[in-house]
């Protein structure tokens, strides 16, 4: 692939898809207000790949066979950032998940089934990367939402990750190599909260030491294991960083925002171990089955 400032690329994406679901569970998101665009049928956005900047725009393919994306910088994009870029969006909206399994143990459990209608062709939108979970995930513990946005802001500007795209001012979380450069105290300063700071800190560099690609797909418990030991990482937050940040769907924990979610799908209240009893019906999908019945609303 040649260097130019622009560069064009097919997202493909494991049928059924449907971008317009996508969209839709972006627009309700209210971790990423303001960070990503949804105008009309496209998705605007920065990410930092490869120490490089980049805003892309993502529209259905003709045919529905993926996505077209336009990826664009101030200097010229090289193909190893062009193919991590595409990685990073692919990941992130959960193109290549398979959705088969999924659909079909929901035929056997009419209430699910109800729901996979409603949101058929949806594919998991996870974080734009597990990094910026992993930040956010302490970031917004026990703070209200606008709290916490606005110090994950005050990262993203500090570090000045700006590009703009079609008239529109657009920020790419930093990446950790950019965020292990501030100190304790330069953390506490810009979200101004000395105890976050210190966790901040702390699982960025830890961050540094591991491996995304092992994250992504290494034993579970191996991996639950590594995440717990994140500084500032309990067992909700972990869960949340497997599933929303890795696409680790295997399984799934019980809170009272997901029994009110299965609650409200399966028509009466479901106790613990109804849930679990649910839950196993859908294998190493159920974390799937959980984000469905979440973001049925």
């Amino acid at each position: 692939m040649s260097s130019s400032n622009t560069v064009s690329l097919r997202l493909p994406a494991r049928q059924p898809f449907d971008f317009g679901a996508s969209l839709a569970f972006i627009g309700s998101f209210p971790a990423m207000t303001g960070q990503q665009g949804t105008s009309g049928a496209a998705l605007t956005l920065a990410l930092r790949e490869n120490s490089t900047t980049l805003a892309a725009r993502l529209t259905a393919a003709a045919g529905g066979a993926g996505l077209d994306c336009e990826l664009t910088a101030d200097a010229p994009i090289d193909g190893t950032t062009a193919s991590s870029a595409a990685d990073r969006l692919g990941f992130h909206l959960g193109l290549d998940d398979d959705l088969s399994a999924l659909y079909a143990a929901a035929r056997h459990d009419p209430a699910f089934h109800r729901v996979t209608e409603q949101l058929h062709g949806y594919h998991q939108v996870k974080f734009p990367s597990p990094f910026e979970l992993l930040c956010w995930a302490i970031l917004c513990q026990r703070v209200p939402m606008p709290v916490a946005r606005a110090m994950k802001q005050s990262l993203v500007e500090a570090v000045g990750n700006r590009s703009e795209l079609d008239g529109r001012v657009l920020w790419a979380f930093p990446d950790a190599e950019q965020l292990a450069a501030l100190d304790e105290d330069e953390l506490t300063d810009l979200i101004g909260n000395r105890r976050k700071a210190g966790f901040l800190h702390g699982s960025i560099l830890r961050w540094l030491e591991l491996d995304e690609g092992f994250l992504r797909t290494g034993d579970y418990d191996a991996v639950h294991e590594r995440v717990l030991e994140l500084p500032g990482i309990g067992p909700w937050s972990a869960s949340f960083l497997l599933i929303r940040g890795l696409g680790r769907m295997e399984r799934i924990g019980y809170d009272r925002e997901m029994a009110r979610a299965v609650s409200r799908a399966y028509g009466h209240q479901v106790d613990e171990p109804e849930f679990r009893r649910l839950a196993s019906g859908y294998g190493e999908l159920q974390g799937y089955w959980a984000h469905y019945l979440r973001a049925a609303g």
